[in-house]
């Protein structure tokens, strides 16, 4: 594949630390990327450094003279005068940008419902988000880097943007390079994955759950001490293996892999004592919203009803996802469950023994700290905690959220945002709430951190309501998921894939009601590369001989692995055997590629 970008010996040095030492990498066409690691590890550095954006300070960044980069950094500058429309195609006439199927595409994907001539100033943060990514999307570049592109995405925007990226470039050109902390996303765009550790990069091949399967098998063969860290692994990977369906469309050879590491592992929650657990907790009654409604007023004699005739039992020790747009009601009805807002019609009736937390969105709840050191704040609360049938004090827990001892005397406010996040969930869990309610929990959190948070949920046994746009999380923390569409509250027996057939459905009854097919020049989603009925039948008669031979070359590779082991001594036999294993890696990694594709256009 022809070569788009290298990077050779770079260097990058902070004042108070070493961020990279000597690393060497390069980008092919075809090559899509997701640099993983801890927060402050160096990832968005590292795409800034390849994107041209940052200079190492020793090292080199090379790529051809033809070749074009995009970026996406966190930050979004534009002229606050500048409208909608001139942000995103510039001073292009309509006619020009409208007959561009790509461009509708992604303003159909992203900006919608924006209006086209506002100015940026009237926009919000998340609004200017959209605009800034629709603007590099409407490019033709060689090379995306997206540093949290789905930052202020919600579920429906996040889907399309993989979808995008998948059809962006023809057969294997192009090259991407993202940082996200979204897991979904990276498992359905990537197909390396760079792991940034201990001033280093560290390659993986495939997305978030071949990346998972590998870091596993590395650990287990390094014979690693990180036990904790190997057990939390092997949890995901069992969760990534039985729990989402999406995922079992996996090459046999990486299933297989993954079944023998996860033969003893138990599941993820048992249920059934967590839910016994919870009753003792909260007996029998919890919350229950009977036939409610909310509406507004908005200070005008037009009324606005958020959604009305609404009923919700929730049960003790549920585990809930609530998906919905922004503004479809998602807060209005959580703060009915905490008691904070009242229903204008129908009843609330609320247990007891009822105890509620939350963790929002914000962190004001640790202003109040200031200076206080980290070890200072959690000595005024409980002083040990049960988690997982264990006794547990709270340094141990802020340990297992990925504290160190020296951080335990860092003053709150010097927390990064990351730890903040999880300082805050501590302190609400050590003071034993029984229905706890999460709103977008996975904000500034690393990937390893939310595994961290995760495997700590599991064990909490409580009622858990999570809203939240990260997919990976939403599946991953619950076992079933409701929506609030168009005022009513929907069980979703199908997850989130329903949700999102429901939203598709609901948009293209909109548009046809309209009588327009674009949306603020926006266009219907096409995808040219649809398989014919033909086509898709033979695309999938070649996936199986693809997985049969590929089963082959395991077999043979293991044969030929125990013949070297047999003439360790007879160099010229080695040499002949290590030739033949070159020769069937590099039909293995052929046969992937195309079986990706394949699978891909069979989807």
């Amino acid at each position: 594949m022809a070569h788009l970008l290298g990077a050779e010996a770079l260097h990058l040095e902070f004042p108070t630390k070493v961020v990279f030492d000597s690393v060497t990498v390069g980008i092919n066409q075809g090559d899509r990327v997701g640099i993983v690691g801890r927060n402050g590890d160096g990832k968005s550095s590292l795409m800034k450094m390849l994107a041209g954006v940052l200079e190492p300070d020793s090292g080199r960044v090379t790529r051809r003279s033809d070749v074009t980069v995009g970026v996406l950094s966190q930050t979004d500058s534009f002229d606050p005068t500048w409208t909608v429309g001139q942000a995103i195609v510039g001073d292009r006439e309509e006619y020009e940008w409208a007959s561009d199927p790509k461009i509708r595409d992604v303003i159909n994907g992203l900006v919608r419902d924006f209006p086209w001539h506002a100015p940026l100033s009237d926009l919000s943060g998340g609004q200017l988000r959209r605009v800034s990514l629709a603007r590099l999307l409407v490019g033709d570049w060689d090379i995306l880097a997206l540093d949290e592109p789905t930052n202020h995405l919600d579920v429906e925007a996040i889907t399309w943007l993989a979808q995008h990226i998948n059809r962006r470039w023809p057969g294997n050109t192009g090259g991407l390079l993202v940082v996200t902390h979204d897991r979904w996303f990276l498992d359905e765009v990537c197909n390396m994955t760079w792991e940034v550790h201990d001033r280093i990069l560290e390659p993986f091949e495939g997305g978030y759950a071949a990346y998972i399967l590998q870091r596993v098998e590395r650990d287990r063969m390094a014979a690693s001490s990180e036990a904790k860290r190997q057990n939390l692994m092997r949890k995901e990977l069992a969760w990534l293996r039985r729990g989402a369906p999406a995922r079992t469309a996996k090459p046999k050879f990486r299933i297989e892999a993954a079944n023998q590491l996860i033969a003893n592992e138990p599941p993820l929650r048992n249920s059934i004592e967590l839910a016994q657990m919870a009753t003792s907790r909260l007996g029998k009654d919890v919350v229950d919203l009977i036939e409610v409604g909310v509406t507004y007023s908005q200070g005008t004699p037009k009324e606005h009803t958020v959604f009305s005739d609404v009923t919700w039992r929730i049960a003790p020790g549920e585990r809930t996802g609530i998906l919905g747009v922004n503004g479809a009601g998602k807060s209005t009805l959580l703060n009915l469950v905490t008691g904070e807002l009242k229903p204008t019609s129908g009843k609330v009736k609320r247990g007891k023994t009822v105890v509620v937390a939350t963790l929002s969105q914000q962190l004001n709840e640790l202003a109040e700290f200031g200076r206080d050191r980290v070890s200072e704040v959690i000595a005024r609360h409980r002083t040990n905690y049960v988690a997982g049938g264990k006794e547990m004090s709270p340094s141990q827990m802020l340990e297992r959220l990925g504290f160190t001892s020296a951080q335990l005397q860092t003053p709150v406010e010097d927390l990064s945002g990351g730890q903040k996040r999880r300082l805050q969930l501590l302190l609400i869990l050590l003071e034993e709430p029984n229905v706890l309610i999460l709103d977008e929990p996975s904000n500034d959190l690393d990937t390893d951190m939310l595994a961290a948070m995760e495997d700590l949920l599991d064990s909490w046994p409580g009622t858990l309501l999570v809203v939240s746009h990260d997919r990976y999380f939403l599946e991953r923390v619950t076992d079933q998921q409701y929506a609030v569409i168009d005022g009513e509250f929907r069980h979703l027996p199908g997850g989130v894939d329903e949700y999102l057939k429901l939203s598709a459905a609901r948009s293209d009854e909109m548009v046809s009601a309209s009588g327009n097919p674009t949306s603020s020049g926006g266009a219907a989603t096409e995808n040219p590369n649809a398989l014919t009925g033909a086509e898709a039948h033979a695309a999938k008669k070649e996936l199986s001989r693809i997985e049969r031979r590929l089963t082959r070359i395991d077999s043979e590779e293991k044969k030929l692995h125990a013949q070297m082991a047999e003439h360790a001594t007879d160099f010229d036999k080695v040499a002949v055997l290590d030739a033949k294993l070159s020769e069937l890696a590099t039909e293995k990694d052929e046969l992937e590629l195309t079986w990706l594709e394949l699978s891909e256009a069979t989807n």
